[in-house]
Formats: structure tokens, C-alpha cells, sequence
């Protein structure tokens, strides 16, 4: 056994005089300056010792704080009164009375106990008074904090409820303002796991103040139903579910969609729109809509809106305008006196708007339907117009109005389809790739397009298609920017335009439409954000839950949708005629004009004065409601 070793510790010794080592007394380390703190320095160390010993030792040394200036004041002002008295008892008396007032003490005199009771009483009244202030103001202060966090109930009724944030929230709810703002009243509540104020930062940068419609902002998470209650959504005319930003997106709406159905009750009859990114998830979040509800697949409707601009070069700015509440949009019209009335005179008497095609009673939407179609009782009148109270003239006196039987269907007239015109692509090149990528190739199949895969964001020879199509990538929902390989796809296109002379038109998909003023893109080339449409698309249908199949025939690659179609179609080149004169034209063609974009402009015009008169060059485009 190996004995373990003895450590002795030295004693301590006191240093000597002169010693120079370094620690030592003598030393530059140990000097007067080093050792000694200064006045400042025992200062903060008395208030640090002062301040933890607690509220008692806080009170009292303020209590001899003020007493070390109140009572040197009050006596210099009794010594320097003429009229104080001459005694120094009677002065002294009144120094007390004074330092009693300044401190509400009491500043009684007299006996010791008297003395002692009255400041007793005021040091109680002192307490009971500070107490009753403080209470006040917390209460006051977590009201405030209350209210700033947005925990409030939200009493309200017709409003707009929008349930989660992402990106589009800002776009959605704009739109929601504006709807309500036509009405001149209503509010639009928004629920998000996000701060209050933050959110109104948002909302407000994007949408202008709009006199009397509120925005009202209260944080929650949209999945728990007692943050639900909090938004009255029984009470609501819709409510609107935006799939978060994250991977778990469609996951958040199908539990969201259960916590609603959970805090309104079934029978509630209030109008439900969602949307899922993934189309795989489709059927769980109309299950857990339930009836009634309305649940759009946003992969599907950015899919079918790249087709349609791949086959309708031009056609991004006016799907937005289309959708947006600026300026005209759709509207449904139900009056008295439609039933009876053919579609073509109904259209002929609308001077401020756009009749495109009836919604029966039923929900089936007719776009652009023969002229003698009937409409009966029930059914609306679609029209594009700047709000609800578009004007129809009624029918002319002595008219006998068209009856039909409600069992036989409408009559139709068929129309030949319009030639592709010799500017249509037939082989389009697709860069990138997403999970709308597949349905994108099937819709360009479907249209007669040939449609061929990139290997590389960065094409070769681009050339030799006739459209270039940029998917958003990887998921347009993953992390990173997935509008990145887009921009960088955009400038080697331009930069291959330049190369070779040849601009080939390109339609590429936006995920955020901040990024689109930095996308180089030339002037045949159609930015779509497919994330701001599918916002504006939401606000349509929250506002009118019947235009959500009209929506849905428009935005189809084939059959009755938007088309761009050459003013001398219908008139002859330089040909002077009001929009109406045009507008009857293009009926006769089978078609419903809804606007016009000049030759020299790149934006379109939706809904022009029908008594506008211009001369219609050959450059000059038509946007119509009709067949491919």
C-alpha cells in the first residue's frame, strides 16, 4: 500500500515594508488607487446594499430623504415670515405644521400623543390613498395590455373572419376591406398566433384607410376553439382559412376547419372558404369542412391559371384585374323583372356594365350563353361591374316577356370554335419543377400543347419553342426562396434574347408577388403570383359564394374562359365604333366583351364606358368570355 503524500499549507504571513513581489503592498498592483474605490464607487455599492434589503428600507431612507429638505426649507421660510411668531416654540411649531402640510402629515401640535395620532391617521390615509392608486392603475395598465395583446371578444355581426397568416393574409384581407368599403360599413377580423400590432403593421402598409369598415386584429391560435369564440364566427357572414406558411400547412387548415365546426355547432349556416396547398389533402379538409363549406385546391388553381396563360399569351394582368376589387369585377344581379327576359336583352340594357352569362337557380353558371336564353325565377345575372348596384333598364313598355317551362332547359345555339390564331404555341419548354408540375403538362396537353421537360433551370436553346413556362421550385411552401431558380431562369432567358435576336414569350410563377418588380422580365413575358391570385380568388368567393363556379368554368384551359382575341375579329381595321357597337360585334360571334387593351398599352381595361368611341387599329385586343 503506497502511503499517500502530506501537503502542508503555509500559513499566512503579513507581507513586510518594501516588499516589491508582485500582490505586495509595495507593488504597481496594490497601490493607493488600485485598493481604494472611490466616492462614486462606495456610493453605488450603499444603494446596492440599501435596495436589497427590501420596500422598508426603501421607504425609510426616502422618508429622511424628504425630511432632510422639507424641513430646512419650511424653516428658513418660517425664520424669514414677518408675520411668524417671535417665540421659538411658536416657530418651531410652525416649521411642524408646515413640514406636516408639504408631507399631508397632519401637522397637528399639542401633547406628544396627539402629535403621534395625527400622524398615525395621515400616514393611514397615506397608505389607503397610494393603495387605491396603485389597484387603479394596474388595472388600468393590464386592461391596456389586454387590449394591445388582442384578447378581446369581438362583437360584431355580417363581418369577415380570416383565420391563420402567411404571405397572403396582407393581399386577402386588402380585398375584404375594399368589398366591405362598396357597402360603406362592416368589419373584416383577423385570428393568428401573431402579435396584434404586428399584424395591423402589415395589413395597413398594403390596404389605405377605408372610412367606416374596421379592421380588427385579436391573437389566438385559430386551432384552439376558445380563441375562436373570441371572433364570433356564428355571427359572421364568412369566414375565410388560409393555410399557414410550413411544411404542415394543410394540417393546421383540417384542424382549424374541425376547431370552427367545433365553436359554431353544425347547423350554423355560416360560409366557409379554405384552401389546401397539396391537392392530396382535399378530401380530409372538406370532410372536416363539412357540407356546405367551400375548399379550394390552390395547386390545382395555379396549375390552371399557368396553362391558361401559356395558351393566352397577354392574359396574367387580366386574371388579376379580373380578380381584384379594384376597379370592375364580377357581381351577381337578382331582380324582380329578370325572369322572363333573354340573356341578349338583358346585356343590351346594362349601360355601366358587363353582362357575361347567368348562374341558375341550382348554382350552374351558363358563361356567355345564346342571346334567346330565358332566365327564370331564381337565377342571376353575372356581370362585371365596379360594384352590386350595377344599373339594368327595364324591359321596354308593351315587351311581352319570353316564358319558358322551368322543365325544359334553356335553348342553345352552337357556335364554331374560333381557329388557334398562327401565333399559338405548340411546343412549350418547362423549367423547374413543383407538385403542380404534372398537371401543368396534362393542362398543356389538354390545350394542344406539347409540353417538354427541362433537365436545368437554365435553358440551352430555348429557341426552338414556341413558350417557355418557369415553375416555382421546389414546392413554391418548402424553406429557402423558392422564387430564386425563377429569377435566376428569367435573367438567362433575357440574356439569351439577346444573344440570338429572338424573344420567346415566357409565362413563370411567382410564389410572392413582392418579387415580381425584381424579376427581369421582358415585354412577351407573364408574371403570375399564383399565391396573390389564389388570395383574390378567396376574397371573390368569401364575398359571394356564387361565383365560385362562374370562377371555376373561367379559369378552365378549354371550353368558356377569358380569351384575347384581335379587335378585327369582329370590326374592320381602323374602324371608329363605341364599345357597344364592339361589344354587340363580339355577341354575334358568340362571345361576352368584357374589356379592351390598345395596342400601345400593356395593361388592359375591363369594363369601359360602353359609349366610348375610338378608332380600333389592327394591334388593338379584345378581351372576350368565350370558347377556345
Amino acid at each position: 500500500m503506497r502511503k499517500e503524500r502530506e501537503i502542508t499549507v503555509p500559513s499566512p504571513r503579513s507581507p513586510r515594508r518594501g516588499d516589491r513581489r508582485a500582490g505586495g503592498p509595495g507593488g504597481p498592483a496594490a497601490g493607493p488607487a488600485a485598493t481604494r474605490p472611490g466616492a462614486r464607487d462606495r456610493a453605488r455599492y450603499w444603494v446596492d446594499r440599501t435596495v436589497v434589503r427590501g420596500v422598508p428600507a426603501l421607504v425609510a431612507w426616502l422618508a429622511l430623504a424628504c425630511l432632510s429638505l422639507v424641513a430646512p426649507a419650511s424653516a428658513l421660510l418660517v425664520w424669514t415670515d414677518d408675520t411668524s411668531p417671535d417665540t421659538l416654540q411658536g416657530k418651531a411649531a410652525t416649521v411642524w405644521r408646515t413640514v406636516g402640510q408639504t408631507l399631508r402629515l397632519g401637522g397637528e401640535v399639542g401633547p406628544p400623543l396627539r402629535i403621534a395620532l395625527s400622524v398615525f391617521l395621515a400616514l393611514v390615509s397615506l397608505l389607503y390613498v397610494s393603495t387605491l392608486v396603485g389597484l387603479v392603475t394596474t388595472a388600468i395598465t393590464d386592461r391596456l395590455a389586454e387590449l394591445e395583446r388582442g384578447q378581446t371578444t369581438v362583437v360584431e355581426r355580417g363581418h369577415t373572419v380570416v383565420l391563420g397568416w402567411s404571405e397572403q393574409t396582407p393581399t386577402l384581407v386588402a380585398e375584404l376591406l375594399a368589398a366591405h368599403a362598396q357597402r360603406r360599413r362592416g368589419a373584416v377580423v383577423v385570428l393568428a398566433d401573431r402579435d396584434k400590432a404586428e399584424m395591423e403593421r402589415e395589413v395597413r402598409g398594403t390596404a389605405p384607410a377605408r372610412g367606416r369598415v374596421r379592421l380588427l386584429c385579436r391573437r389566438g391560435r385559430p386551432t384552439d376553439p376558445a380563441a375562436l369564440a373570441r371572433v364570433t364566427p356564428a355571427a359572421a357572414a364568412a369566414v375565410v382559412v388560409l393555410p399557414p406558411d410550413g411544411p404542415d400547412a394543410d394540417a393546421q387548415v383540417i384542424r382549424t376547419l374541425l376547431a370552427l365546426r367545433a365553436t359554431v355547432g353544425e347547423g350554423c349556416p355560416v360560409r366557409i372558404v379554405a384552401a389546401v396547398r397539396d391537392g392530396a389533402h382535399l378530401p380530409t379538409a372538406r370532410l372536416a369542412a363539412g357540407p356546405g363549406a367551400l375548399v379550394l385546391d390552390a395547386d390545382d388553381l395555379a396549375a390552371r391559371l399557368l396553362v391558361q396563360c401559356v395558351l393566352e399569351p397577354g392574359l396574367a394582368l387580366v386574371l388579376e384585374d379580373l380578380l381584384d376589387f379594384a376597379g370592375a369585377e364580377l357581381h351577381t344581379l337578382r331582380r324582380p323583372d329578370f325572369a322572363g327576359r333573354g340573356f341578349g336583352e338583358l346585356a343590351a340594357a346594362c349601360p355601366d356594365s358587363c353582362a357575361i352569362g347567368i348562374v341558375r337557380g341550382d348554382g350552374v353558371p351558363h358563361l356567355s350563353p345564346p342571346p334567346d336564353t330565358v332566365l327564370h325565377p331564381g337565377d342571376v345575372l353575372l356581370v362585371l361591374a365596379e360594384d352590386d348596384r350595377a344599373t339594368v333598364l327595364p324591359a321596354a313598355p308593351g315587351t311581352a316577356p319570353t316564358t319558358a317551362p322551368a322543365t325544359t332547359p334553356a335553348p342553345t345555339t352552337a357556335f364554331p370554335a374560333r381557329p388557334a390564331p398562327a401565333g399559338a404555341p405548340r411546343r412549350a419548354l418547362v423549367l423547374g419543377w413543383n407538385r403542380r408540375g404534372e398537371r401543368v403538362v396534362e393542362g398543356l396537353v389538354r390545350g394542344g400543347v406539347t409540353a417538354v421537360r427541362g433537365d436545368d433551370d437554365v435553358p440551352v436553346e430555348p429557341e426552338a419553342y414556341d413558350h417557355v413556362v418557369i415553375l416555382a421550385g421546389p414546392d413554391g411552401d418548402g424553406p429557402g426562396d423558392p422564387d430564386g431558380r425563377t429569377l435566376v431562369a428569367l435573367l438567362h432567358l433575357r440574356a439569351r434574347a439577346r444573344q440570338s435576336g429572338r424573344t420567346v414569350p415566357v409565362t413563370a410563377e411567382l410564389t410572392d408577388a413582392r418579387n415580381r418588380p425584381l424579376a427581369p422580365a421582358g415585354p412577351r413575358a407573364d408574371l403570375l403570383p399564383t399565391g396573390r391570385l389564389t388570395a383574390l380568388l378567396m376574397a371573390q368567393v368569401a364575398w359571394d359564394d356564387r361565383l365560385a363556379a362562374a370562377f371555376d368554368e373561367l379559369f378552365a384551359a378549354t371550353g368558356t374562359g377569358v380569351r384575347l382575341r384581335p379587335a378585327t375579329d369582329f370590326l374592320p381595321a381602323d374602324t371608329e365604333a363605341s364599345f357597344a357597337a364592339l361589344a354587340e360585334a363580339v355577341a354575334r360571334h358568340g362571345c361576352a366583351a368584357i374589356g379592351h387593351r390598345p395596342r400601345d398599352a400593356r395593361r388592359p381595361r375591363l369594363n369601359p364606358p360602353k359609349t366610348e368611341t375610338r378608332r380600333w387599329s389592327a394591334g388593338d385586343v379584345v378581351i372576350v368570355v368565350g370558347p377556345a
